[in-house]
């Protein structure tokens, strides 16, 4: 077929290498603007746009896909079927509606849960056991066409949102170009959304990663792994931030108050939640090399009976 491929993050990466690898003639891509980054703020490459120039595939990066002369622009290569995945803009029916099979979403969650944004860390944030990816129709909705293919992914009780990311990234290639086959030979099925089952998702904000230390151990635990990479769990001691990379509930006991250091071990910190102790197993101090909690206690003094406070 030929694709028009809509994407800009890594995730979308292994789609489009899987979808130039079954053989699809792929004419064109379409990435969001290239972003200054640095001192310099020199303009870096969108991480698809990457892939497609590596394949000398044209790229083509519209401020706004809504406008007209970006429809036009999209419509001369008269596309069998679009896919996009995690592109970042909303798609106008003009071009759901340009090529024969239609416009196709990669997913990363099991639709209709965690529609919109941060389906991935969601999906850690609230101890989910399973989540996956999901292949649907577009629609002018956000997330709410008619699903064709899922497949499951298993969530692993030490995930982090990074580690889900790569399965899903993975997950989500494949599944395309089942997608795409079964929608080229008409054997491909399409499911309407139950739309009393959905669950919205916003964005992931840097602020989130603020801990409160009155929550439970769980959910703070959760916290860590759900915002590894980005933005992190974060904490304040000694009125310096200390980001905590990696924890485990170690009781769910309440001894003090929340945010107390109970216990220092050779290699543990040991903090008070509102419900139960987690144990701090890898963290960063600002201005510091991330390190497993013994490296940084071997540099660093902590008392027992202080508090770490939230930021």
């Amino acid at each position: 077929m030929r694709v028009i491929f809509m994407g800009t993050p890594d995730f979308a990466v292994g789609t489009l290498e899987e979808i130039i690898k079954a053989g699809h003639e792929v004419v064109l891509v379409v990435s969001q603007p290239d972003k200054a980054v640095g001192r310099s703020k020199a303009l870096k490459y969108t991480p698809v746009k990457e892939c497609a120039v590596a394949h000398g595939i044209e790229v083509y990066q519209p401020a706004k896909i809504r406008a007209e002369e970006s429809v036009e622009y999209l419509r001369q290569y008269n596309a069998d079927i679009i896919i996009v995945e995690a592109f970042g803009q909303i798609i106008p029916k003009k071009i759901l509606d340009m090529p024969r099979f239609g416009c196709v979403n990669v997913h990363a969650s099991l639709l209709p849960k965690y529609r919109g944004a941060a389906p991935i860390q969601w999906a850690v944030l609230n101890g989910d056991q399973v989540t996956g990816v999901t292949t649907m129709r577009m629609d002018e909705g956000l997330d709410t066409g008619d699903m064709i293919m899922k497949q499951e992914v298993i969530v692993d009780e030490d995930e982090t949102g990074g580690s889900l990311f790569d399965k899903l990234s993975e997950v989500g290639a494949r599944l395309c170009v089942k997608t795409m086959e079964a929608i080229e030979n008409g054997t491909a099925v399409y499911t309407p959304q139950d739309d009393a089952l959905a669950t919205h998702t916003g964005k992931i904000q840097k602020e989130m990663g603020s801990i409160d230390w009155s929550k439970d151990a769980e959910v703070i635990e959760r916290l860590v792994r759900g915002l590894n990479p980005w933005p992190s769990a974060y904490t304040r001691i000694d009125d310096k931030n200390l980001k905590i990379w990696r924890a485990k509930v170690i009781s769910h006991e309440v001894k003090a108050a929340p945010g107390c250091i109970l216990k220092v071990t050779k290699d543990e910190l040991e903090v008070q939640t509102g419900n139960g102790v987690l144990a701090l197993l890898e963290v960063q101090l600002e201005g510091k090399k991330r390190m497993t909690t013994d490296a940084f206690l071997r540099g660093y003094q902590v008392t027992e009976g202080s508090f770490l406070k939230r930021c």
